[in-house]
């Protein structure tokens, strides 16, 4: 694996690259004492994680991190500070580590350990779905947004249903809870649906979405999902799996805590 480090103080960032080559996991480990250097090297490289401190002046490593994602959205985030504070922050920008200084190379083969395991998923698949944590879809590596939070959080529990069909009545009441089903609100889920397949169209993917006969759901066969290799016995999705799934949505927290017994009692 390639490791990229980046610290604004030059002796951290060569303590770190040392350290780094210490673990057996690590073919490369490259640092930078400035972000943008950082990012104009990731522009032409590749790195597998980013090992990143958070308090820098020019730009802090949340800000980092998100560019990092914009720019290449495959690698993995490991923040390093001294601020246990900036915690909450760290898992915003979908951090896979957070380490407080000083770390150690035990604490760091662990996060790393952490990293290579949450990658089961096959390259070569075009529509690769992570639900361990926060939910995210990716097609050709690339990050897929959405117009509207509802859209995502709909192909959201699509996927939670691995295939089985819904009504546009059952989606509504998991995404609306106790709202009421009228015509108002018919029409606005008419326009999620919509909106949501031509996310999906944009991004040439929509043959993962079926609808019909009043009915939708989608094709498993069409994605690569860690919550579905999970439930294949998968060996590295079960040791991925760290008690977090879909994280954002209240109705996740029946499958969540379904496969924390699962993993537990096998």
């Amino acid at each position: 694996m390639k490791i990229i480090c980046v610290d604004d103080e030059e002796l951290l960032v060569e303590d770190a690259v040392a350290t780094c080559l210490e673990l057996p996991q690590i073919d490369e480990a490259i640092g930078f004492s400035y972000p943008d250097e950082a990012l104009a090297w990731l522009g032409n490289h590749s790195a597998e994680i980013a090992l990143l401190d958070i308090d820098m002046p020019s730009m802090s490593g949340i800000e980092l991190a998100a560019k990092i994602k914009a720019l290449r959205p495959e690698v993995a985030v490991i923040f390093l500070t001294g601020y246990s504070q900036y915690a909450l922050d760290a898992f915003n920008v979908h951090a896979s580590g957070y380490l407080l200084k000083p770390i150690t190379k035990e604490r760091l083969a662990e996060e790393i350990a952490y990293v290579a395991s949450v990658r089961p998923i096959k390259a070569s698949e075009r529509v690769v779905v992570r639900t361990f944590g926060n939910f995210d879809v990716f097609v050709d590596d690339k990050l897929v947004t959405f117009k509207l939070a509802r859209c995502k959080e709909l192909l959201a529990y699509l996927i939670d249903k691995q295939g089985s069909s819904v009504t546009r009545a059952e989606a509504f009441a998991a995404l609306w809870e106790d709202r009421l089903y009228d015509r108002p609100m018919q029409k606005q889920f008419d326009g999620v649906i919509r909106d949501m397949r031509d996310t999906l169209k944009q991004y040439g993917v929509e043959d993962i979405f079926e609808l019909k006969n009043g009915t939708m759901r989608i094709i498993p066969a069409k994605l690569s999902c860690d919550a579905y290799l999970f439930f294949q016995g998968d060996s590295d999705a079960v040791n991925a799996f760290r008690g977090e799934y879909m994280s954002s949505y209240a109705w996740a927290s029946i499958t969540e805590g379904y496969m924390t017994w699962k993993k537990w009692n096998r």
